[in-house]
């Protein structure tokens, strides 16, 4: 089970059916009298049929309501916390966003077709990811208020930002600074140092170690990779072009990954002290 009251569950699955079915039909409403979004999304939202070819078009539009029912009690049931404990806490939570992928990825799918799918799970795991973002900072600002009261040490910043300051310099200088003296070092004929000793050795390292020193000591930063990213994005429209964008994605990647060993390190270390 997702949830320890299981009875409060209840109340909010049959309240968010309930919920999606309203907001069901006041879509076929708005989106299909109005039209204000195109022809085309009118036309499913006055009539959603789900692909269901005639004589079935009712069945189609059954289970057009029963999706957005499901949808409306999965969403229901979002505001109620999943678990006290951390691991239980992520795998409820990836669980109950897995059925929400399914649910919105089988309507969308058969009502908009694959391209319609993408572009309702990507506008799906944005919102979600948002919320639960929001609900954590809201844990974090009570939990710095609890301290404050006892008189104790503040805690870590909020997602480490503080702890990650100092890498930030040493970030600009990988990502920026240093293939831009690798382009003015480079010949004009073959930009070997820019082109390949950069992207496919320097940065790499680079970012791993300096993720993997920061999760080491300060354990999981998720702003790090995220600065990376963006040092290595303004270097590819300073320095390079669009044949560089990879260049971002080694950097998230690699950066993403280091802090993540060295946090499992940090955990390591710390189980083993206290042995």
């Amino acid at each position: 089970m997702l949830f320890d009251d299981t009875k409060q569950a209840q109340r909010r699955i049959t309240l968010g059916a309930l919920a999606g079915i309203a907001v069901h039909f006041l879509l076929m409403y708005v989106l299909g009298t109005l039209a204000f979004l195109g022809s085309e999304v009118a036309a499913v939202f006055s009539y959603p049929t789900c692909s269901f070819p005639p004589p079935f078009e009712g069945c189609g539009i059954l289970l057009s309501y029963l999706l957005f029912a499901l949808l409306g009690a999965e969403i229901g049931v979002s505001t109620l916390p999943f678990a006290d404990s951390g691991p239980s806490l992520i795998v409820r939570t990836a669980a109950h966003f897995a059925l929400m992928v399914v649910t919105v990825a089988l309507w969308a799918g058969l009502n908009f077709g694959k391209s319609g799918a993408v572009f309702c799970l990507i506008l799906l795991a944005s919102a979600y990811v948002l919320i639960w973002l929001g609900r954590w900072v809201g844990w974090y600002v009570e939990v710095a208020a609890i301290r404050a009261k006892l008189g104790l040490a503040p805690g870590p910043s909020l997602l480490h930002w503080r702890e990650s300051l100092p890498y930030l310099v040493f970030a600009l200088g990988l990502c920026l600074g240093l293939p831009a003296l690798l382009r003015l070092l480079d010949p004009q004929d073959v930009p070997a140092l820019s082109g390949v000793f950069f992207p496919f050795l320097l940065l790499p390292i680079g970012t791993f170690c300096s993720g993997l020193s920061l999760g080491h000591r300060h354990g999981f930063s998720p702003l790090y990779p995220v600065a990376c990213t963006l040092f290595s994005l303004a270097a590819v429209f300073l320095l390079f072009n669009d044949s560089a964008l990879f260049h971002a994605g080694i950097s998230l990647v690699c950066a993403l990954l280091g802090n993540g060993v060295g946090t499992l390190l940090k955990k390591w270390a710390r189980r083993k002290n206290t042995r």
